[in-house]
């Protein structure tokens, strides 16, 4: 029987124990601060990477894999299984990055040696990262790829994400939101509540005077979401552990939570969304 083996990239913030756990593949993007380049988990760690960042003169830059990185990732794959092997690669929006058409490339590269599969998520953060657990678990369980790859496309589709950011400045700065969006929500202490849609582009779905308010709101979607059905829960910070806790405490008062996973923001979605930012993340059980 073919062995499936799941690689996704630094963006999904997994915990590092369940990436051994789970036997996950990740292949790290990078952060440029200056004339320095580390790779994200590799390198340099989430509190490094925020204080750094706070001492900065200028924001850090990332950038996606090159298709020579997912190569090598892929072929150290195959040539550690005693088995043939298929490979799911999930990764993070290609809206957000271009990591996804390095994945591609590199899978051309390989089709007649190595059997992969791309996948777009449409996500970023830990809502990839709950899609890859969710699909290690599957493949513990004996799934095939077909039946890995009809989950991933289930749960893309059926995983939600809501996020706060403490200042609008890393996302305008990084091109991922307008410009005019980021003064006004600096001038009016405004907090908007962002989430990705369809094609993972971020979007602003309400806006809220406060975090407590946007909390409330946010439990507001998830419960308009979920319908009253068991949830895996995930929440990610940027150096924001005491906030997220007491989030997490808030959110069991109104949820069934199946599973929780509290998480940091790596460098590389922190360099986009900056320190304090949290996101919710959410899947029907």
């Amino acid at each position: 029987m073919a062995l499936v083996k799941i690689v996704t990239d630094s963006t999904a913030d997994i915990p590092t124990d369940l990436v051994r756990e789970l036997d996950i593949e990740v292949v790290p993007l990078k952060v440029h601060f200056g004339n320095e380049t580390y790779a994200d988990g590799v390198d340099i760690g989430s509190a490094t990477f925020y204080q750094m960042l706070g001492q900065a003169g200028e924001l850090p830059t990332t950038s996606q894999p090159s298709p020579v990185d997912f190569v090598e990732t892929y072929k150290k794959i195959k040539a550690n299984s005693k088995e043939p092997v298929h490979i799911i690669s999930l990764h993070i929006s290609s809206a957000l990055s271009g990591t996804v058409q390095s994945a591609l490339l590199a899978q051309s590269m390989l089709e007649e040696q190595i059997d992969i599969t791309v996948i777009d998520s449409k996500k970023a953060s830990y809502a990839i990262g709950v899609i890859v657990v969710e699909l290690a678990k599957a493949i513990k369980q004996g799934k095939t790829k077909e039946e890995c790859v009809q989950l991933a496309n289930y749960l893309i589709k059926n995983t939600k994400i809501y996020f706060l950011v403490d200042t609008l400045l890393y996302l305008q700065k990084g091109g991922r939101i307008g410009k005019a969006s980021a003064l006004f929500g600096s001038l009016l202490n405004i907090k908007p509540i962002l989430s990705l849609d369809d094609h993972g582009e971020v979007y602003a779905v309400d806006k809220v005077r406060g975090n407590k308010k946007a909390l409330v709101r946010i439990i507001d979607l998830l419960k308009e979401f979920s319908g009253g059905s068991p949830v895996h829960l995930g929440i990610s910070h940027a150096v924001d552990s005491e906030g997220a806790n007491e989030a997490l405490q808030q959110l069991h008062q109104h949820f069934t939570i199946s599973s929780e996973v509290l998480t940091e923001i790596g460098p590389v979605i922190g360099a986009h969304v900056g320190p304090k930012a949290m996101a919710f993340i959410m899947i029907k059980a």
